[in-house]
């Protein structure tokens, strides 16, 4: 988990909703198998769009608070925030080709 960022309360202003780059955040838990299944997806992403995108993971037991205004009431959830506001939402494990069109479609907008 090297190249991605540990979301939190304290950073999530700063890294999340002031970012010059679209942040994609994957709302997980370690008891939680199907992130378990998509973490791999996440980091792959994270090095194919570095310096596209910001990819960042945000464990909810931790960070209860930020799942509660954001809606997490199930994990994973993938949120992809643009310019402050969220973009686009992915909830349960999914096909890697499914992430990359919603962060192209971000992308392009």
């Amino acid at each position: 988990m090297s190249q991605l960022l540990a979301i939190t309360e304290a950073n999530f202003e700063t890294e999340v909703l002031k970012s010059d780059l679209p942040v994609l955040i994957d709302f997980w838990a370690v008891w939680c198998g199907p992130c378990k299944m998509i973490a791999p997806i996440v980091e792959e992403l994270a090095t194919e769009y570095a310096g596209k995108i910001k990819v960042a993971k945000c464990d909810v037991d931790s960070e209860q608070a930020l799942a509660i205004k954001y809606g997490i009431r199930s994990i994973p959830t993938i949120l992809i925030f643009n310019q402050g506001a969220v973009a686009e939402q992915v909830v349960g494990a999914f096909p890697k080709q499914h992430l990359k069109a919603k962060i192209e479609k971000v992308i392009a907008s």
